[in-house]
């Protein structure tokens, strides 16, 4: 008997999975994934070209004779309103961080850094809060502390006998306040692994020398975690460039607009015929913003050595212990909640059963009906809704079949451009991403209208919507095929699997709960998005918070807010399920 040892079988058997892949000259699966890489890239930077061409074209790109000119920007920078309008921005975006940063911090430290009893509670509501749409709770807080209508203005005119409203929401601080409200949760989920990911010796050896807890927190944990709070600001700051909801709902009526509102006042012709030039070169600028920010950010990042604080040493931290604090940490968590989504969602649901709005009143009361709900109107709302379904399962189907090629190409081979490639697919996370909306939309009415007819489909929202999402997308496959050992992979090869045949069986299992989790998440995100849809939408692609919109601002705030609310209840379902999968995963456990 001949005896033969492991390593020899192995060889036998690598030579073997070798010559069923010399049959090909290359991997068909690698193939296909690096074609589906290299679109989508053309496609990205495709976007970001159209707007940069159109900047230089003067009134309208189909007019014959057209040649290349700095008239747009110009205009940009001599036009006083649109300098107007982007001074509003930048103290939209300021605001909007000195709201949302000190909230998501506290409550980021409370949930790691403390021993606070509700932190599974604030981790849910956290993560669901990011769910609710920004209009929603812009309208809510419209009908708060509207200067004429708002119930906390009447209520306080009526109390001391006051000519004017002591609050205005309707002002660029009010904007600020809405929105650094909505997007707390987000600085709070980018900053609680930052907090929970660092080594609290440092801080342990201050409280041992007798420092105080909060000079501790000044001094030391929030230089520690300042990349990830400048990421997380950084982040915030270019968000606040792209909003659309809560400057158009709150700030449109009184003609403050931001960068947003005034670029879809711009191309839809508002006021005189479209002016696509002057919206393709106040995009620009917000690019060369956004590449500063980015840039600012790349400095941070070569001085992250600075910042190491997690080693291969194990650790566990001492939570702080909040004592009689845990009280007030409560009060301040339901305040927080009560103010930023209960408060606004009441009011709302009030609104939509009132012929118009007025103060909670006996006889306010006694006029609540449904009249609003059955005025809807519904046969465009049911269109919109199929319309919104039907993105709410391609949008992140697509996105997350190309994110896998991303990844795959990026981390499982050797491709050269690799590491250009996934900077292209980060692009949409570093500029706004109404940029993308207006590149798609202009290329759809100037390039591809007469052999490839998109504009006016929900083909042109889904294209937008994926390229939007790429970003996300592609940060959970990377951190989901990271985590997958090669040995898994070569153990396949071995067997004879090819490049497909060992993704199938062996890493499109393992993973799939980061597939179904980050599905979920894009479907939500994809039901409650206006920025994007609004400005590539017509009368024959609208979706459901376009409608909204619509009625809203064609003056029918009833209907409006009957639709919004009506919105809201159709999407509990989803968020239930989110909520659960989510919860299994570890990403709301305490």
């Amino acid at each position: 008997m001949t005896l033969v040892s492991p390593a020899e079988i192995q060889s036998q058997s690598t030579e073997a999975g070798k010559g069923l892949f010399a049959r090909l000259p290359f991997d068909p699966f690698t193939a296909i994934s690096g074609a589906v890489v290299i679109g989508s890239c053309a496609i990205v930077l495709g976007l970001v070209g159209v707007v940069g061409w159109l900047s230089l074209v003067e009134g309208l790109p189909g007019d014959a004779g057209k040649a290349l000119t700095l008239a747009n920007y110009h205009k940009v920078f001599e036009d006083p309103f649109v300098l107007t309008v982007l001074w509003n921005t930048l103290q939209f975006c300021f605001a909007t961080l000195v709201v949302a940063m000190p909230l998501g911090l506290i409550g980021a430290w409370l949930v790691e850094r403390t021993d606070f009893s509700g932190k599974t509670v604030v981790l849910s509501l956290m993560s669901i809060g990011l769910l609710i749409p920004g209009f929603a709770s812009a309208m809510g807080w419209l009908y708060l502390l509207h200067p004429r209508i708002g119930v906390v203005n009447t209520w306080l005119r009526d109390l001391f006998g006051l000519v004017e409203a002591p609050f205005n929401i309707m002002t660029i601080a009010g904007m600020g306040w809405v929105q650094g409200l909505s997007l707390a949760p987000l600085i709070f989920v980018m900053t609680a692994a930052v907090f929970r990911a660092m080594d609290p010796s440092l801080e342990e050896a201050a409280s041992t020398h007798g420092v105080k807890t909060w000079r501790v927190m000044m001094k030391v944990t929030l230089p520690l975690a300042w990349p990830g709070i400048l990421a997380a600001a950084i982040y915030v700051f270019v968000i606040g460039f792209a909003a659309f909801d809560v400057p158009a709902v709150l700030g449109w009526g009184n003609r403050i607009f931001t960068f947003s509102t005034f670029l879809l006042s711009v191309i839809n012709g508002s006021e005189g015929l479209p002016r696509y030039g002057l919206g393709a070169a106040l995009s620009a600028v917000v690019i060369v913003i956004a590449a500063l920010l980015g840039y600012l950010y790349s400095l941070m990042q070569r001085k992250a050595h600075r910042y190491t604080v997690v080693t291969g040493k194990a650790y566990k931290p001492k939570l702080i212990e909040l004592g009689r604090w845990n009280i007030a940490a409560w009060i301040g968590v339901v305040l927080y909640f009560s103010f930023s989504k209960l408060v606004p969602l009441v009011l709302l649901v009030y609104a939509s059963l009132l012929p118009f709005f007025q103060f909670p009143s006996l006889r306010a009361f006694k006029a609540m009906s449904l009249s609003n709900y059955y005025s809807v109107p519904w046969g465009l709302a049911t269109e919109a809704l199929g319309h919104t379904l039907i993105l709410m399962f391609l949008t992140p189907t697509i996105t997350l079949a190309i994110s896998v090629a991303f990844s795959w190409i990026v981390l499982k081979t050797r491709a050269p451009g690799r590491k250009t490639a996934d900077f292209i697919a980060f692009l949409p996370h570093a500029v706004p991403n109404v940029i993308f909306g207006i590149g798609a939309l202009l290329a759809a009415l100037y390039l591809l209208q007469s052999f490839i007819p998109i504009y006016g489909t929900i083909w042109l929202i889904l294209l937008v919507f994926v390229v939007a999402r790429l970003s996300y997308g592609t940060r959970m496959t990377n951190s989901g095929l990271i985590q997958i050992h090669k040995e898994l992979e070569e153990a396949a090869q071995i067997s004879g699997a090819t490049g497909f045949g060992t993704f199938r069986s062996v890493i499109l299992p393992l993973l799939s709960p980061t597939l179904m989790y980050a599905w979920l998440w894009i479907a939500l995100l994809t039901y409650r998005e206006l920025t994007l849809a609004v400005v590539v939408s017509s009368s024959g692609n609208v979706t459901l918070p376009v409608v909204v919109w619509s009625l809203w601002s064609s003056g029918g705030l009833g209907r409006a807010s009957a639709l919004a609310v009506i919105s809201m209840l159709l999407v509990v379902p989803l968020i239930v399920v989110y909520w659960f999968i989510a919860k299994r995963r570890g990403a709301l456990a305490a």
